[in-house]
């Protein structure tokens, strides 16, 4: 058996996994978008580095679009084989392919624009939303702690990881030369207690183990000086400042979190009186699809349903879908808080609301998740930084620019070593750190090793690995 290692290879992005079997079984786990590289974004996605058509299953281990993005362009090139997930990941799949989709190709319709002006030649998509809605044949939903037999020597059985709705380690049995080889990825290990979701849950012993590493260099802070520090931001700048807090926010897991919380403060009488938006069409209808998946949500939410029928809104929160109600908010010059996507501000509506808040001394942009150092997330943080480009037009920085990690979806390292405590060490034959920056790999690596694991590599892009 063999494992090349093709995206998320010492970066956070474009995870793709390629096995293939003794008898030539081609087995993808993942097919993840590179983002937040700029140019160099497109040509990497472009360049699978394998013919789709050759892939006999593609396993899928949850939603966001650095695992699941390029799974149209491999319909396009060709792929009819499995595309076996979770059901809530089949669910989410289903709108977040289409609104990838749509973003390329109004994204790429701007960019034509440029070309023709230059006498270029115009470009396509990766894919369109035809592809996206086709692709979505393709799909087999699995319960969690079922096990699917693929064929009659490969089988998988899906384990919560808590990171988001429907996110699971794939565990992959495959039978080798007559033995049994057990097979984990991790995909993205979640937190310990997660404000909606169920904690994560143990897995089967593996005899290798792929698993992920971002936050592997730093502890988060504690879940309630997190949602003090959020209050304190929302008074500090719709109160006193009278301004705006916009919270660049990925559509699936995170936005649903922030609304969660927000919906505590208001029942709590401790959300100041602002309107409160969401303006992204994806996170409106994931947020349809969390309520779909309530054996998913942990007792906290269980609770909170006893007396309050649905913990994703309240009086002052506004859904919005209609571009003309996005392009109202920028008029609006109350105090509010408005909450859209990207959570990298590498696309979506958001960018929109940063480029015509970011020069006003009374707003903050409040940055809640892990963003890639080439995004303009990151690039938004730097220190010093006085004017940032924003489609093309120099802006002036005079917004507040904070940023709180403990909404992060993935587990610190002593929460992903926790998760990893299930496994018996010794009988790991060989683990792999992918979804993760080389530096922090590298110390995670360390962290790894005081808790026995031996036997580490840290990949670099296309590395192949007889096992």
């Amino acid at each position: 058996m063999k494992i090349k290692f093709i995206g998320a290879a010492r970066e956070v992005t474009g995870s793709k996994h390629l096995v293939t079997t003794n008898e030539g079984k081609r087995i993808l786990l993942d097919c993840g978008m590179f983002q937040g590289k700029g140019m160099e974004t497109d040509g990497l996605n472009r360049n699978l580095g394998f013919e789709p058509a050759s892939i006999d299953y593609l396993i899928l281990s949850h939603a966001h679009i650095d695992h699941s993005g390029l799974i149209p362009y491999m319909y396009k090139g060709g792929f009819r084989g499995s595309v076996i997930c979770t059901n809530a990941t089949r669910d989410l799949c289903s709108i977040m392919l289409a609104d990838s989709a749509h973003i390329q190709e109004l994204d790429v319709q701007r960019f034509n624009e440029k070309r023709a002006r230059q006498g270029l030649y115009p470009v396509e998509p990766l894919y369109n939303t035809q592809d996206a809605e086709e692709c979505m044949k393709l799909f087999i939903a699995v319960a969690y702690n079922r096990r699917f037999y693929v064929n009659d020597k490969i089988n998988v059985k899906f384990t919560n990881t808590g990171h988001m709705l429907g996110s699971a380690v794939i565990n992959l049995e495959m039978i080798e030369k007559g033995e049994k080889i057990h097979l984990a990825y991790t995909g993205d290990i979640g937190r310990q207690h997660n404000r909606i979701l169920n904690p994560p849950t143990f897995f089967p012993q593996c005899d290798y183990l792929i698993t992920e590493s971002t936050y592997g260099d730093r502890l988060h802070p504690h879940e309630k000086e997190t949602d003090d520090e959020f209050l304190k931001i929302v008074n500090e700048t719709c109160v006193a400042n009278k301004g705006k807090l916009i919270i660049p926010s990925f559509a699936i897991g995170r936005t649903q979190e922030i609304v969660y919380v927000l919906n505590e403060l208001y029942n709590k009488g401790k959300l100041p009186k602002i309107d409160v938006y969401v303006d992204s069409p994806l996170a409106v209808n994931a947020t349809d699809i969390f309520r779909l998946y309530l054996d998913c949500m942990n007792d906290d939410v269980k609770s909170v349903l006893k007396f309050d029928s649905d913990p994703f809104g309240f009086n002052s929160l506004h859904y919005i879908k209609k571009l003309e109600e996005s392009k109202a908010l920028n008029s609006n010059n109350k105090p509010c808080i408005i909450i859209s996507a990207s959570g990298m501000l590498e696309a979506g509506r958001i960018k929109h609301h940063v480029a015509n808040n970011i020069s006003n001394p009374r707003n903050t942009i409040l940055i809640v998740g892990y963003c890639t150092p080439t995004s303009l997330g990151a690039r938004i943080q730097e220190n010093g930084l006085r004017k940032i480009s924003i489609f093309g037009k120099e802006h002036s920085i005079k917004a507040r620019i904070a940023k709180i990690e403990g909404f992060s979806g993935h587990g610190d390292y002593n929460e992903m070593k926790a998760f990893l405590s299930c496994q018996n060490t010794d009988k790991i034959k060989k683990t792999f750190l992918v979804h993760g920056e080389f530096c922090v790999q590298e110390k995670f690596a360390e962290e790894l090793i005081k808790s026995g694991f031996h036997n580490l590599e840290i990949p670099e892009a296309w590395q192949e690995y007889v096992l």
